[in-house]
């Protein structure tokens, strides 16, 4: 066995199911290893379409998804759908093949420092040498798999590619949750809580990766609180439940302002404001944020308290403590629901975006899951996304590109087959120019 074949072995053992790349000399090794291990790999028309398919399927599988280029310019390539799973908190594994290690750090055409490259938008950046190939590898699963989660880059010189391996597939990695929560932190919270007469709760991407996603519905239930949700968080609790205020920051967002400005507390339940700044929306209003990381906003933003660790632990503490009992009028959500959803659909004397969204919305079955392109510069696709009603998605199923927007980005990529809409019966295709 070489160590090309090591590393296939490994990242099968880890779950990794595709590679996406393009093929190019000093990548060769590590393919036609795949080829050998039997582990696919997809060709793709452009290493940033690898890239964003590595972010995808490392999204929708658990594992992490894998992405393959040459040295210089098919590294460079990648950056933008890699930096996308940094800012998304996506587990990807990025490696790059290089020259020999005789020549590395030399004047050569097309090399460059990689580890350089790669260091800002990733959570670590390792170099595999003969004798650390495999510790190498299980480093980087254990870091790309780890709260928060993310990519991690590997560079493998093709002579290290084909030299025999002197170690063994190492133990599966499974990543580290946070720890939970002090106690005295969460009695804070619930405090704070208890005192709030107009709370509200805005869900946000990092409850995309919750162990038990219905823990997030039990808090909501449990304290009575409406709540909104980011464009990547929707879905997480259905939209049709009577506590569901909608989606804030993208279309008509001055409407949402205006309601969540009018409550006493705001409460960021998994909020991470890679999607929209706190201080764009929450005014003068407190914050009360539960979340994995600290808090990442302007001076201007009132911070009353918050909790930091892993969000299943902190979700379940409140779900068991004693019911609140708000003070908003019982009709404030659903009133508000109405006015907001009105708003994104403005009379129009054609067949407007909206228009074709509600109907896929009646059509397709609760779990069916539409898919949109969004062109550049089309805010009404932007209304459209955020005029849908989302269906109940289960874990690992939303798939919002938010981190790097990549707006005009890579056409042609490959592309899984389209999966039918609702189950065999129901299944349609849309011609490229639409999907």
């Amino acid at each position: 066995m070489n160590n090309a074949e090591l590393i296939v072995a490994t990242l099968q053992a880890a779950g990794v199911s595709h590679g996406f790349g393009i093929p190019s000399g000093n990548v060769l090794p590590l393919i036609e290893a795949m080829r050998v291990g039997r582990l696919p790999y997809v060709l793709t028309a452009h290493e940033g379409s690898a890239a964003f398919m590595a972010d995808v399927m490392g999204r929708l599988t658990g594992a992490p998804g894998l992405c393959i280029a040459t040295l210089g310019p098919g590294a460079t390539n990648l950056t933008t759908g890699v930096g996308n799973a940094y800012l998304d908190r996506s587990p990807l594994l990025a490696i790059t093949c290089n020259v020999p290690t005789s020549q590395l750090g030399r004047r050569i055409q097309m090399a460059i420092d990689h580890h350089t490259l790669f260091r800002p938008i990733t959570k670590a950046t390792l170099a595999l040498r003969e004798g650390r190939v495999a510790s190498m590898l299980a480093e980087a699963l254990e870091i790309a798999l780890s709260e928060p989660l993310g990519p991690a880059h590997l560079d493998l010189p093709e002579d290290v590619a084909l030299a025999s391996a002197t170690e063994d597939v190492p133990g599966t990695p499974v990543g580290r949750r946070r720890h939970p929560a002090p106690e005295a932190s969460l009695r804070r919270a619930a405090e704070i809580l208890g005192a709030a007469r107009r709370p509200v709760a805005v869900v946000g991407s990092s409850a995309m990766r919750l162990r038990n996603p219905d823990v997030l519905q039990s808090v909501i239930d449990r304290h009575r609180l409406p709540f909104a949700s980011t464009t990547m968080a929707k879905g997480m609790v259905p939209e049709d439940h009577p506590l569901s205020l909608g989606c804030i920051e993208r279309a008509r967002r001055q409407v949402q302002r205006e309601l969540l400005r009018s409550a006493d507390l705001v409460v960021g339940l998994g909020y991470d404001v890679v999607e929209v700044e706190y201080e764009a929306w929450i005014g003068k209003v407190p914050l009360l944020s539960i979340d994995v990381d600290p808090v990442d906003a302007d001076r201007s933003v009132t911070i009353a308290h918050e909790v930091i660790g892993d969000l299943d632990a902190s979700l379940e503490w409140l779900a068991q403590r004693p019911a609140l009992r708000p003070e908003w009028p019982a009709t404030m959500t659903a009133q508000h629901r109405d006015r907001f959803y009105r708003s994104l659909r403005p009379t129009s004397a054609g067949f407007a975006p909206h228009h074709a969204i509600d109907v896929v919305r009646e059509v397709l079955p609760r779990d069916g899951h539409p898919g949109l392109r969004r062109r550049r510069s089309h805010p009404p696709d932007r209304v459209a996304v955020d005029g849908a009603r989302a269906a109940h998605i289960s874990d690992h199923e939303r798939l919002v590109i938010n981190g790097v927007r990549a707006a005009g980005s890579h056409r042609g990529e490959a592309r899984p087959p389209a999966a039918p809409c609702g189950g065999p019966d129901r299944g349609r295709m849309l011609p490229d120019d639409v999907w």
